[in-house]
């Protein structure tokens, strides 16, 4: 289930802005930037939760079929087990946080397309 998420804190003046996404709750903590016209994704995680934010960009998010728009400073999140996709309408710089982290300790990685 896509879900939208609220950012911890923001704070903006004539210097700039802060954005703060989060202070807990991650293991992994990923940017990923995307040309316009790419599509990734196609799989999910049976371990991780997974919660992006767009740092500038415009994309849209399959989430079990379901297709949602989002643009630059949206904050939303995929549950476990939850198919996705994203399919991105502008180059895009987005931060991807998962719970537990792909890579296992034992080796294998949480990223199943069956």
């Amino acid at each position: 289930m896509l879900k939208i998420i609220k950012t911890d804190f923001e704070f903006a003046d004539e210097r700039g802005k802060l954005v703060q996404l989060i202070h807990g709750g991650y293991r992994q903590i990923n940017v990923i930037t995307s040309k316009k016209g790419v599509v990734r994704g196609g799989h999910y995680h049976k371990r991780n939760e997974e919660a992006f934010y767009i740092v500038s960009g415009e994309l849209e998010v399959d989430v079990n079929g379901e297709t949602s728009h989002f643009e630059t400073g949206a904050f939303f999140g995929i549950e476990a087990n939850d198919m996705h996709s994203f399919r991105f309408l502008a180059d895009t710089v987005l931060v991807s946080m998962y719970s537990d982290g792909v890579e296992l300790t034992d080796g294998t990685k949480d990223i199943y397309s069956e």
